[in-house]
């Protein structure tokens, strides 16, 4: 099969496209035949290795140990283990996969859901890790009650176009922060009031908010707090401004639960979770129409390093879709 390899760590360059052997499945993992792949920082992180801590996490010390990157997933599945009950050769699926920048994937079952007819899969393959995250932050974490003002900060993202449109569906008032040229989207895919953060000051407790998204990971935890009512909750799903061994969001976490000692403010970071439970929810909302996927470009398997490279810089809004196989 033809995949996208790399041997060490590095930036997108070490990336290369090659011919190797389809991977072998365990007896409670499903052989997927991929149509569609997502991009995420995740995979941007996995193939530079760093902050170097996820180097301990079981992903290689010195080299990847999964030399295939790309997690997030959606195709057809084509083989199953001996274990396997929810899935049966034919199914359409989507979810999070080892190794998805390939012509095929192997995935636990318990990390898939059967697609909705209803989407296609280039959205389904970029909805799993972005739309999981975001569902986990407002529900699980940050609780989320409908008519609850939410503040998403990096709305434009993959994770923040994801949060904007299921705060609206589960009944939040949303306001979206983004860069200027990507206001007009986030205001599209129905935020009710869009900053524009290069242009207007919105930490500075004017407004207060019941709920604050902080996906950037660039504002600091006394400004974020600043901008809560005085029983609101910040949720940390992201850290970008760290440092090269532990990156930001380790370190915001252990700052949140000092400054939430004694406070009746809930600061709250967490690491999502990969199981098919929450994608259920999330499959919910996307076949009902709720929540569209916002992708700013289609590449083939070839271009995946030209994908990372972009999102990197700072030039996808919403997310990118790897395209390998066609319906």
């Amino acid at each position: 099969m033809r995949a996208m390899v790399q041997d060490r760590y590095g930036t997108a360059e070490v990336l290369e496209l090659r011919t190797i052997d389809r991977p072998q499945i365990a007896s409670k993992q499903v052989l997927i035949e991929v149509h569609a792949a997502g991009v995420d920082r995740g995979v941007a992180h996995l193939v530079s290795g760093t902050p170097y801590l996820i180097r301990l996490f079981g992903y290689g010390l010195t080299k990847p140990k999964h030399p295939v990157p790309g997690a997030d997933v959606a195709g057809r599945v084509v083989a199953i283990g001996g274990d396997v009950t929810r899935f049966r050769p034919g199914d359409e699926v989507f979810g999070i996969a080892n190794g998805a920048y390939a012509e095929y994937a192997a995935a636990d079952e318990h990390k898939l859901v059967h697609k909705p007819g209803s989407i296609t899969f280039q959205q389904a393959g970029v909805a799993a890790i972005s739309g999981g995250t975001a569902l986990r932050a407002l529900t699980d974490v940050g609780r989320l009650e409908p008519g609850q003002r939410v503040l998403v900060v990096g709305a434009s993202g993959g994770v923040g176009t994801f949060a904007v449109q299921l705060a609206k569906s589960l009944g939040g008032v949303v306001t979206g922060v983004a860069s200027t040229a990507k206001v007009d989207l986030v205001r599209s895919i129905g935020a009710d009031d869009v900053i524009d953060y290069s242009t207007q000051e919105f930490l500075d407790g004017t407004i207060r908010y019941d709920l604050i998204i902080d996906i950037g990971g660039r504002n600091s935890i006394r400004h974020l707090r600043r901008a809560l009512t005085p029983n609101g909750t910040l949720v940390l799903t992201g850290g970008e401004g760290g440092g090269t061994w532990t990156g930001g969001f380790l370190e915001r976490q252990v700052r949140a639960w000092l400054l939430a000692l004694g406070s009746r403010q809930r600061l709250k970071g967490f690491i999502n979770k990969e199981h098919h439970t929450i994608l259920e929810r999330l499959r919910d909302h996307l076949a009902s129409g709720a929540v569209v996927p916002v992708i700013d470009r289609s590449v083939d398997l070839e271009h995946v390093p030209d994908a990372i490279r972009d999102l990197d810089a700072g030039r996808i809004a919403g997310k990118a879709v790897v395209i390998i196989q066609s319906a």
